[in-house]
């Protein structure tokens, strides 16, 4: 089976989980079909390229500009057996490839853009059409593959045309080769951070979604002498970079061992982090799985994470970390529940280290990507018939 893998991001040029997905699960795919990975922006020699920038489009909106990316990419796949697209921006080239050659499409749904309106601050009245795409590939789609059981349900919510014999239910993973304790700590010394102090770490992006404002707002109860160490880059707007930069402002006036690292670092640095953190923080609003948190579990540290999407079928509240309800209707009791499970974690090394043991055998034993790549291919061959 030949099979087009169609996503804007592939390495090296990965910013969110989706992009993680996509790299580990190509690889495991490579294994079992005859893989075609199409991604957007620069030349690269593992996959075709399409850019995201189309010179007869000038300076229009950047969402113009994807999907002329899609209609290089539904020109690319011809001859293949069936394509998988993830996100809305490569949705629009598997759902005309799908019509015009007349193969099955599966979607990944790993976001839904009804559940991000904060996207508007980025996309403009591009969010309108990422949201038109993103709608009609999922009510045309095969099969769609959910990331959680929790996604299943947003899906069906969203798009109640879709039948729900279409949407099936694969967990996200996590190589636990790569993703893995480490002993040193020299990364940990060039940014500041004491491995003698406890610390609370965050990973992610500036965007709504992670949460990180919450953080920032827990941090200021954080016991005395807890680091904050956040390595958050590429905020989805100039404006939303500001609000955070500001806010870590405020709240290094009020104590000391706030550590911002803004820009992306590769993984053997992240791991330094993550292995010598006390305590993961996850403080996202919406997630429709938090690969994230898989990785830190892999290295065996404990996560204190908001109740949300698909987080409770990761982490396992009470043993693996803590889980902490959100209510949109009530983000002061959310930041004050926070400030308080982060604090019981840091309160309680021994309890901590145990988590993080326990957290790293359940992502070795439940989230293996060969495994993961297998019930690809059991849904693939289900709509080839």
């Amino acid at each position: 089976m030949r099979v087009g893998l169609l996503t804007r991001e592939f390495p090296p040029e990965v910013y969110g989980g989706a992009g993680v997905h996509v790299e580990f699960l190509s690889r495991a795919l490579a294994e079992l079909v005859d893989l075609d990975v199409h991604c957007m922006g620069a030349p690269r020699a593992d996959a075709t390229a399409h850019a995201l920038t189309d010179d007869r489009l000038g300076d229009a909106s950047s969402v113009l500009h994807v999907l002329a990316a899609d209609l290089a990419m539904t020109a690319a796949v011809d001859g293949v057996d069936l394509v998988h697209s993830h996100t809305w921006y490569a949705n629009l080239g598997g759902h005309l490839a799908k019509l015009l050659y007349g193969i099955p499409h599966v979607i990944t749904a790993h976001s839904l853009e009804p559940l991000r309106p904060w996207k508007a601050e980025q996309l403009g009245g591009g969010y309108a059409l990422s949201s038109w795409v993103e709608r009609t590939a999922y009510e045309s789609a095969d099969a769609i593959i959910a990331v959680s059981a929790g996604m299943r349900r947003d899906v069906l919510e969203c798009y109640p045309q879709v039948d729900p014999d279409r949407v099936h239910v694969i967990h996200n993973g996590i190589d636990t080769a790569l993703y893995h304790p480490v002993p040193e700590y020299d990364v940990l010394a060039r940014y500041g951070v004491d491995p003698d102090l406890p610390s609370v770490v965050f990973v992610g992006r500036i965007t709504r979604q992670k949460g990180v404002q919450h953080l920032l707002a827990a941090a200021r109860s954080l016991d005395a002498g807890t680091q904050l160490v956040l390595l958050a880059g590429a905020p989805d707007t100039p404006e939303l970079g500001t609000e955070v930069e500001r806010a870590i402002a405020l709240l290094r006036k009020e104590r000391d061992g706030v550590v911002w690292i803004a820009d992306m670092r590769p993984r053997e640095e992240i791991l330094q982090f993550l292995t010598h953190a006390t305590v993961f923080a996850c403080p996202s609003i919406y997630e429709p799985q938090g690969i994230v948190n898989l990785e830190a579990m892999a290295c065996e540290t404990a996560v204190v994470a908001s109740a949300v999407g698909g987080i409770p079928e990761v982490v396992v509240d009470g043993e693996t970390g803590l889980l902490v309800p959100y209510d949109a209707n009530a983000p002061r009791d959310f930041e004050r529940a926070l400030a308080a499970a982060l604090n019981d974690v840091v309160a309680d090394p021994v309890h901590a280290a145990a988590m993080g043991r326990a957290g790293r055998e359940r992502a070795v034993t439940a989230f293996a990507w060969p495994a993961i790549a297998e019930h690809t291919v059991e849904v693939y061959r289900s709509i080839s018939r």
